[in-house]
């Protein structure tokens, strides 16, 4: 039996990085899968290649800023599966703008897709999380992508830092309303350091066309971290799946560390 058979899950995001690698990780381990982007182009090629190799998926398109685009995609998955098991919060944008250099708009645009959309999400898909978690043995779960600058500091991107903090605090929040409230859901967040897929939204100074400036800066990161390497997709998708399955079934409120020892 895999880990997450007969679960249906929802993966914001899930068109590239982190959320791609999570929606094949859940859907090799039994999961039908809706993944959910504005890229529709790549998030549709996702779903085509799950279902080829023989996994469950399928693509809607989501502006997680966008109430009517969250309410189009529950209704589009209880319409196909007949419910929600597993909502993940992955979405979100970095600008690598220091305090001084942000704006106002920069500041709603961020706080638009890092903060609202987690918010959207966890609202509007409560009651098919909530009716789903009266027959699942562990309940339902809400996974939120946050970050290890969501439990400090960062210099480079403070308004990341701060959207990534408020995650963090609405997941506790969150996990203490709906166990108090018997809803049977769990809410936990995920805090990656340093991955792939963002080596250059952490190091602009790297030229993106320069693949011996992207190397380096791998180098440097991976050389200042206990476990000496940086963290691929996979590495994060894999904390995902465990807190989506029952395995993690008295977990709720947490706050999952995946950084290669950075914050030890």
């Amino acid at each position: 039996m895999k880990r997450l058979d007969g679960k249906i899950a929802l993966v914001t995001g899930a068109a590239g990085g982190i959320g791609a690698a999570t929606a094949q990780d859940m859907a090799r381990q039994g999961a039908s899968v809706v993944i959910a982007d504005i890229h529709d182009e790549s998030g549709k090629a996702l779903a085509q290649e799950i279902n080829r190799y023989g996994g469950e998926a399928f693509f809607v398109h989501l502006d997680v800023s966008r109430e009517d685009d969250w309410t189009a995609a529950i209704g589009a998955t209880i319409a196909r599966y007949s419910g929600l098991d597993v909502l993940v919060n992955n979405a979100g944008i970095y600008l690598a703008k220091s305090c001084e250099e942000a704006t106002y708009s920069d500041w709603q645009r961020i706080c638009s897709v890092n903060l609202a959309g987690v918010f959207l999400g966890t609202k509007l898909a409560l009651p098919a999380l909530r009716e789903k978690a009266r027959t699942s043995p562990q309940g339902s779960t809400i996974i939120n992508m946050s970050s290890t600058v969501g439990l400090k500091g960062s210099s480079v991107d403070p308004l990341y830092s701060m959207t990534k903090g408020g995650i963090t605090t609405f997941t506790k929040s969150t996990a203490i309303e709906f166990g108090n409230k018997g809803y049977r859901i769990r809410v936990n967040s995920v805090h990656p350091g340093a991955v792939e897929t963002e080596m250059a939204a952490q190091h602009r100074k790297a030229d993106l066309n320069d693949p011996a400036a992207i190397d380096a800066a791998r180098q440097t990161i991976a050389a200042s971290l206990p476990i000496k390497r940086v963290a691929m997709p996979a590495d994060i998708a894999a904390a995902v799946v465990f807190l989506a399955s029952d395995d993690s079934g008295f977990m709720t409120g947490s706050s999952l560390v995946i950084d290669g020892g950075a914050m030890a």
